[in-house]
C-alpha cells in the first residue's frame, strides 16, 4: 500500500498547487484537492479528533475511495494528514468504501467496507463488498490487516460499518439490501475486531423507506437509542424527502441482546438540500457530535471547475428534546469568532436594508417577532442567489437557492413553530449556509455558489412589515 499512498500524496501536491479557491471553505472541512464524500472513522484519541473521509486524491471527480484524514483539537480547525488508506488489495481493489474507528487497547483501528467490481465498474448489480480491519500505533500511518467480515448468504450489498464497544463486547451496524430490494441495517457482536456473530437484523424499510440503508450508526442519546442512517429511493412526498438520498433517524429503546422498539420512525434531520452520509462520535467532554458530507450525489458541483469538490458540515452536538432529535453547532464554532456586530432592534417595512457588502464567512443571528409582523415574506438574503425567508401564507421557513449560471433553481422548506419567536442562527461560507432554526429545532444545510461580487447581505420584508427583535454578526476565521 505503501507506493499507492505516495502517489496519492503527489497527487493531492500537484491538485492543491493548481485548485482555485473562488469557493473553497473558509472554515470548513474540505479536501486539500480532488474529490471528498462521506466522513469516516469520526473519534475522539488520545487528546485529539480524528476525520477521515471518502475521498479521490487523482480528480474533482468519485472515483477509487481512498481514506482522506485530518485531525483537530478542537473540531473546528483542521489539519491534514497523509492519506491513510488506498485501495488495490484483492479485498479492496476498487474502493476503501465508508466506515468507523475504534479505540482498541490503546490503538486506533480503522473498520472499513472493502468494495470490487465484479462486472465493469459502477455496475452494481455486481459486486462484493466485506468488511475489513487497518491498524496504527502512531495514528497517522496504517497497516491493513485483511478481512474480518464477510456478507451473510443472498446479501451482496453489505457496507458502512459502524462500530462501538458496549458491556464487554464490540458491536457493528452495516447498512444492507437484501435479495426484494428492501433496505436494512445488520446487527453484529464480536469478541474482538477479527470475530463477529450476526445477532439479528436490527432494522429493516417499510414500502416507502428505501430499497439500502447507507452509513448506518446507533448510539444512546438521553435515555432512548437512535438509529441513524441514509436511506436510497425514498419518494417525496409533499414538503419531505426533496433530495435524491435521504439522512435521518428512528428513535427507540434497545438493549444488548433485545430488539430495537422503534418509538418513531424514519424522520429527517437536516431539511437543505445537501446533507448526506452523518456519523456521531463522542466529544472528549461526551457530547455527542455529528459531522455530515455538505453535498448531494448528482448534483452540481461547480467547484469542480476549479480542482476539487465536496466538504463537511460544521460538527454538530446532538440532543433529545420534547421527542425531538435536535441539532446546534459545538460550542467550540465560537473560537472561529472574529469582529462582532451588534445591530438595533427595528422594523423592516417593504424593504432591503444591506448589512455588509461582503459576506465571506459569517455568523449571524436574527430573532423575529411573528406574532407582530405581518409581511407576506420576511429574512435574510446574500447577494441575489440566496434568500432564507419566512412565508407567512404558507407558515413555512424556507431556503432558496437561485444561481441560474448553474442552471440551480430550488429550495427546500420547513414548518414555522407557532406561537413562539423564530430565531435564525446561520453560518454562511465561501459556498454554504447552514441556517439552525430555534436552537437546533430544525436545520437546513445547503451549498451555495455566490461570486466574489455577489455577497451583500440584508434583511428584507416584502408586502408588510416585520419586527427584528434582535439580531448580531460576527465574521469568522479558522485558526
Amino acid at each position: 500500500m505503501k507506493q499507492r499512498l505516495e502517489r496519492a500524496e503527489q497527487a493531492l501536491r500537484d491538485g492543491k498547487a493548481t485548485r482555485g479557491d473562488t469557493f473553497y471553505p473558509h472554515f470548513h472541512l474540505a479536501p486539500p484537492a480532488g474529490w471528498m464524500n462521506d466522513p469516516n472513522g469520526l473519534i475522539y484519541h488520545q487528546g485529539r479528533y480524528h476525520a477521515f473521509y471518502q475521498h479521490h486524491p487523482f480528480s474533482e471527480n468519485w472515483g477509487p475511495m481512498h481514506w482522506g484524514h485530518a485531525t483537530s483539537q478542537d473540531m473546528v480547525n483542521w489539519q491534514h494528514q497523509p492519506v491513510a488508506l488506498a485501495p488495490g488489495d484483492e479485498y479492496d481493489r476498487d474502493g476503501c468504501f465508508s466506515g468507523s474507528a475504534v479505540d482498541d487497547n490503546g490503538v486506533l483501528s480503522l473498520i472499513y467496507t472493502g468494495h470490487v467490481w465484479l462486472s465493469g465498474e459502477g455496475n452494481d448489480s455486481a459486486i462484493r463488498e466485506v468488511q475489513c480491519l487497518a491498524t496504527s500505533e502512531d495514528g497517522i500511518h496504517f497497516t491493513k490487516q485483511g478481512v474480518v467480515l464477510t456478507p451473510p448468504d443472498n446479501i451482496m450489498h453489505f457496507r458502512d460499518p459502524k462500530v462501538w464497544r458496549e458491556l464487554g463486547y464490540w458491536w457493528m451496524v452495516i447498512g444492507a439490501r437484501d435479495e426484494h430490494d428492501c433496505g436494512q441495517v445488520l446487527l453484529y457482536k464480536g469478541d474482538s475486531l477479527r470475530e463477529w456473530t450476526l445477532d439479528r437484523i436490527l432494522a429493516k424499510a417499510d414500502d416507502n423507506t428505501g430499497y439500502m440503508w447507507e452509513c448506518p450508526d446507533f448510539f444512546p442519546l438521553g435515555e432512548e437509542r437512535i438509529l441513524m442512517c441514509s436511506p436510497q429511493g425514498i419518494k417525496a412526498q409533499g414538503y419531505d424527502y426533496r433530495n435524491l438520498f435521504q439522512s435521518g433517524c428512528l428513535r427507540g429503546t434497545w438493549q444488548p441482546g433485545q430488539d430495537f422498539e422503534v418509538l418513531e420512525g424514519f424522520t429527517e434531520l437536516d431539511h437543505g438540500h445537501d446533507f448526506y452520509a452523518p456519523q456521531s462520535f463522542t466529544a472528549a467532554d461526551g457530547r455527542r457530535v455529528v459531522i455530515a458530507w455538505m453535498d448531494m450525489w448528482e448534483s452540481v458541483m461547480p467547484s469542480k471547475a476549479q480542482g476539487w469538490a465536496g466538504c463537511m458540515t460544521l460538527p454538530r452536538e446532538l440532543t433529545l428534546r420534547d421527542g425531538n432529535v435536535c441539532m446546534v453547532p459545538v460550542d467550540e464554532v465560537r473560537t472561529l469568532r472574529r469582529d462582532h456586530h451588534p445591530l438595533l432592534p427595528h422594523v423592516i417595512r417593504n424593504s432591503v436594508e444591506q448589512i455588509t457588502d461582503n459576506a465571506q464567512a459569517i455568523e449571524i443571528i436574527a430573532q423575529w417577532d411573528l406574532n407582530a409582523s405581518d409581511a407576506q415574506s420576511f429574512g435574510i438574503k446574500l447577494g441575489d442567489g440566496v434568500c432564507v425567508f419566512a412565508d407567512a401564507q404558507a407558515q413555512r421557513l424556507c431556503l432558496r437557492r437561485d444561481f441560474p449560471e448553474y442552471g440551480i433553481n430550488d429550495h427546500r422548506s420547513v414548518a414555522l413553530a407557532a406561537d413562539k419567536p423564530l430565531e435564525m442562527r446561520i453560518f454562511i461560507d465561501r459556498s454554504s449556509v447552514e441556517v439552525f432554526i430555534n436552537q437546533g429545532d430544525a436545520t437546513l444545510s445547503s451549498r451555495i455558489y455566490p461570486q466574489p461580487d455577489q455577497r451583500a447581505l440584508s434583511f428584507f420584508a416584502e408586502k408588510g412589515e416585520a419586527v427584528l427583535v434582535q439580531s448580531e454578526y460576527w465574521t469568522l476565521s479558522a485558526g
